[in-house]
């Protein structure tokens, strides 16, 4: 056998190999699992080796954890013997318990989060078999049984009881144990926050029911053992308490995955009439759907079927019909058609089987045939990757418990906690990783448009400009177009982080709108100065110019071509706002000069070599800023198609502010910019054909236009 060879392993092999791996290891797992405890007289009493197995287990867990999370699904190690020890131990007072501690250790390993995406690229690149797949769905289902044994009554009792003692300690008592003990417990936290309950089914078992309301549960249990509380106390305190400092990053994605999939809008509403407006909704999209039904449906009146056949003439529907191959095939395919068994005979027969078929010519039946059969639009539907595929399926009580902890975030929580996270950015800690600059821009744009909506609607009490004071800092928009530069540079670029920045400039003009029509004279003089840094800055005029002209179905997912259209929508119309009163306004550009540098030999005094580089040097220019010149801008080819390609998804829009925004934006277009040329453009390569014909039906004479 030649040694350069390679060697090829064949399904069977890799099956082997992972049924190696559990032999080896399930033996020692099993045992582990068995020497932790057990029950007696209904009570568990935990092994004399408990502590001893336990580290075992998370020693043999870091040799291979996806063998021994297998294994450990298996024995149902977690809600058997793992939560009655935590009960035993934590949940009787005993606080400092290393077994408690241990057990916790062990569950966050146990619940830790697995990235969808990653893993099937994963298992994409390595070609893995169905053995492998099997395994990565036996490990999300154990999450949710996992989430489930968790949410137990006591168990979150128990871990708040093992925070407590660390952080009733002062500054000079804690240890670095301490900072890791509150770590393990906030890590599985987050764990379970961010497991995904299964999609609700009304038609499902109760089981199923009851996985799919995990997370309404978790949110009421973390309310009523004041563990929210404490992540609340934690943000509000990161930048007095070191402890809570570390842990800032932390906190962050916990709010995140506790808010995500919940729209700001929705949340600031009064949540007793909010099941009400639901049901409403959906009882109209019902009747919306049956009107659509009976429309095109048959007539109950009708005692007998329809089945008409209709053969066409070869000669003139080549003239007038142009049908290609494809454009038969969708027709067979929609209206049921029996074609002789020659193609290319003289004659090809189409069965209808609809009753307007009587009344109605037979090439108006194929044309809302094949009009039902078309797709709205081109490309692919790609989620959004911002706020993930999960459903806002909260209960009642959970979404006001939601509620409650959003106000008080704003009213104690978010400067302090921006501050905070801006300082470790820009010191460029470890800790912040590129996840997390992506969900500070998403917990900051949806606190932010949830004091919009507090302050438009909530008439209560009033709501303070300077409980967001930060996102109107320099230092603040600094960093979000940084961030969106730099997401625009990468290649591939990142998609999904420029829609995180576009989100957080729209909410940023929405609160500039609020602030202008402020009776306080200094909110309205700051609106003024931030109108005036964002105009003449001219990167926020440039990014939403950008993000709708390079939008491609398919590429970028339907919610950035929602965000995109939103702060176009919403920049144009407070620029219009603001030249009006302020007329014209001086904008500054940065514009990229190459400069040559030469390199010469001066031994001699006579350069022996030259060494001619490139630098890219930037310069700012200032030229005078007018609306109407802007505006003219914006009427772009691609961006009238982008839009047009939005507007094609109007069934789908959940608020008239959708159709508003849109039409807007093509009104601007075709009315005030005067190009209602990009609606008319002829494609390349087609031209327009005049057909003559007589009484009979038959074709005289053909004319192509000449373009």
């Amino acid at each position: 056998m030649n040694r350069n060879e390679p060697i090829e392993i064949s399904d069977d092999e890799q099956e082997d190999q992972w049924k190696n791996r559990l032999y080896i290891l399930e033996s020692a797992v099993k045992n582990a699992v068995d020497a932790i405890g057990g029950f007696e007289d209904g009570r568990y009493r935990p092994g004399d080796e408990c502590l001893g197995c336990l580290k075992d287990l998370k020693r043999i867990w870091r040799v291979d954890d996806r063998a021994v999370a297998a294994l450990l699904w298996t024995t149902r190690a977690l809600p058997n013997d793992l939560v009655p020890l935590l009960l035993e131990t934590a949940g009787q007072g005993l606080f400092e318990d290393k077994r408690a501690i241990a057990c916790v250790d062990l569950m966050a390993a146990m619940t830790w989060p697995v990235d969808v995406a990653e893993e099937l690229k994963e298992l994409a690149e390595a070609e893995d078999d169905e053995v492998e797949q099997e395994d990565y769905t036996r490990l999300l289902q154990s999450h949710l049984h996992y989430k489930a044994a968790l949410l137990r009554p006591g168990v979150m009792e128990a871990l708040l009881s093992i925070m407590l003692p660390c952080l009733t300690k002062t500054h000079k008592e804690r240890t670095d144990r301490d900072g890791q003990v509150v770590g393990v417990v906030l890590y599985l936290i987050r764990n379970l926050a961010f497991i995904k309950d299964l999609p609700s089914n009304a038609h499902a078992s109760a089981d199923h029911a009851e996985l799919a309301s995990l997370q309404s549960k978790l949110v009421n249990i973390l309310s009523e053992t004041r563990v929210l509380d404490l992540v609340l106390t934690m943000a509000s305190n990161v930048g007095t308490d070191p402890l809570f400092e570390r842990w800032n990053t932390l906190v962050l994605e916990i709010l995140y995955l506790l808010f995500r999939g919940i729209k700001p809008e929705s949340l600031a509403a009064d949540q007793a009439k909010e099941s009400t407006q639901n049901l409403r909704r959906l009882l109209a999209v019902e009747d919306k759907r049956k009107r659509d039904v009976a429309r095109s449906a048959s007539s109950r009146h009708s005692r007998f079927g329809t089945t008409i056949s209709v053969t066409l003439n070869p000669k003139s529907s080549k003239a007038r019909v142009q049908a290609s191959e494809d454009q038969r095939e969708s027709i067979v395919q929609a209206v049921d058609v029996l074609p002789d068994s020659d193609q290319s005979g003289s004659t090809q027969a189409f069965v209808l089987h609809r009753q307007q078929a009587l009344r109605r010519e037979a090439g108006s039946m194929f044309d809302m045939l094949r009009t039902k059969k078309s797709l709205p639009f081109r490309g692919t539907k790609r989620i959004d990757e911002l706020t993930g595929a999960n459903s806002d399926n909260l209960s009642v009580e959970a979404r006001t418990v939601l509620q409650d902890a959003a106000k008080t975030f704003l009213e104690a929580c978010f400067n302090p906690f921006i501050t905070s996270l801006l300082k470790d950015i820009k010191a460029e800690r470890p800790k912040i990783t590129e996840k997390g600059n992506l969900r500070l821009l998403f917990v900051t744009k949806w606190f932010l448009e949830f004091f919009i909506c507090q302050h438009n609607n909530d008439r209560t009490r009033e709501w303070s400009f300077g409980l967001v004071s930060d996102v109107i800092e320099r230092e603040w928009i600094i960093w979000v177009l940084r961030r969106m530069r730099q997401a625009v540079n990468e290649k591939p670029k990142l998609w999904t982080e420029l829609q995180a920045g576009i989100d957080c400039l729209t909410q940023l003009m929405q609160l500039i709108e609020c602030m202008v029509t402020s009776t306080d004279p200094a909110v309205e003089a700051a609106a003024e100065v931030l109108q005036i840094q964002l105009v003449y800055n001219g990167e926020v005029l440039d990014l939403a110019f950008e993000s709708l002209k390079s939008y491609k179905s398919g590429t970028q997912s339907l919610a950035y071509l929602e965000s995109s259209v939103h702060l176009a929508y919403a920049l144009l119309r407070r620029l219009e706002k603001y030249i009006a009163k302020e007329g014209g306004s001086v904008v500054r550009r940065k514009v990229k000069k190459k400069s040559s540098s030469k390199k010469t030999d001066d031994g001699d005094g006579v350069p022996e070599e030259e060494d001619v580089q490139e630098v890219e040097e930037e310069e700012s220019t200032e030229t005078l800023f007018t609306f109407d010149s802007y505006e003219q801008k914006f009427a772009h080819p691609d961006i009238t198609k982008t839009l047009l390609d939005y507007l094609s998804r109007y069934k789908e829009f959940t608020s008239s502010e959708n159709m508003r925004r849109v039409v807007n934006l093509l009104h601007r277009q075709a009315v005030k910019a005067k190009a209602e040329g990009l609606f008319f453009k002829a494609s390349p390569g087609i031209y327009p054909t005049s057909i003559q014909i007589d009484t009979r039906g038959r074709e005289i004479s053909t004319k192509r236009a000449a373009i």
